[in-house]
């Protein structure tokens, strides 16, 4: 008989939707004049969604809390997970951070960066829901 009745990383253990998803999908592309990020992040409040830029990178964090821990009685299995993630992406070039826009719909976040012609200090970045 194995030391464990069941392997350790089974379907059915509820830290695995953690391990597999827990940093968001990003892609980063270039236009003529800027660079765009786009996020999937689904079934976040925009107010809970954090972008900055800080050393030549773009940061995206956020946090979804679970408001009532009594909602879980009567679950008979719960992978809809609340938490919190961070995303880190090394940008190719500096980008005129003071014109940065965000926007936030149906549940991806697009982060529109002007390409500038030198460096600049970090900032945060407000996101506009749609």
């Amino acid at each position: 008989m194995p030391p464990f009745p069941r392997p350790f990383f089974d379907n059915n253990d509820w830290f695995m939707p953690i391990i597999l998803g827990s940093k968001p999908a990003i892609d980063l592309y270039e236009t003529d004049n800027e660079l765009v990020a786009e996020a999937n992040i689904p079934d976040f409040n925009p107010d809970d969604i954090s972008i900055s830029i800080e050393n030549d990178n773009l940061i995206i964090s956020g946090e979804s809390k679970e408001e009532n821990e009594e909602e879980r009685k009567g679950y008979y299995k719960k992978e809809i997970r609340r938490g919190s993630f961070e995303r880190m992406v090394r940008l190719p070039m500096p980008v005129d951070e003071d014109k940065i826009n965000a926007t936030y719909e149906k549940g991806i976040l697009k982060v529109i960066m002007p390409k500038a012609e030198e460096k600049r200090e970090g900032k945060k970045i407000k996101i506009k829901s749609k």
